[in-house]
């Protein structure tokens, strides 16, 4: 499975952007689907999961303002971003399994797949 994401870019605090992650190779269907982020000088940090058995599963800080979402169809996965905050800058990635362990969705290393990422940048 090959993964781009994409629709990254500089908003304003409070805006809202949709980040998309296409996959190709591979159904989508199947997989169990991750984003995570990277802020300068940080470590990785999960941001949400759609696993394929239950509904979707959030970070505590994007829980309300973001969400996460697959259309089969278009084999790609969204992440809907609203009331974008300072602290949301960061590289974007997502990430595909499929079989990984609930238990393990916000393990980014957990994940089979994953593509380059894309970057937010939100200014105040």
């Amino acid at each position: 499975v090959q993964l781009q994401a994409s629709g990254g870019g500089l908003v304003q605090a409070g805006d809202s952007l949709r980040l998309s992650c296409l996959a190709s190779g591979r159904t989508l269907t199947n997989y169990n689907m991750g984003w995570f982020r990277q802020a300068p000088g940080k470590e990785r940090e999960f941001v949400a999961a759609l696993w394929r058995r239950s509904g979707p599963y959030y970070a505590d800080a994007v829980k309300g303002r973001f969400a996460i979402s697959r259309d089969n169809a278009k084999n790609t996965v969204y992440l809907q971003m609203s009331s974008l905050k300072l602290e949301d800058t960061a590289v974007y990635y997502c990430a595909a399994d499929p079989s990984i362990i609930y238990s393990s969705i916000t393990d980014f290393s957990r994940y089979r797949y994953y593509g380059q990422g894309t970057l937010v940048t939100v200014s105040s």
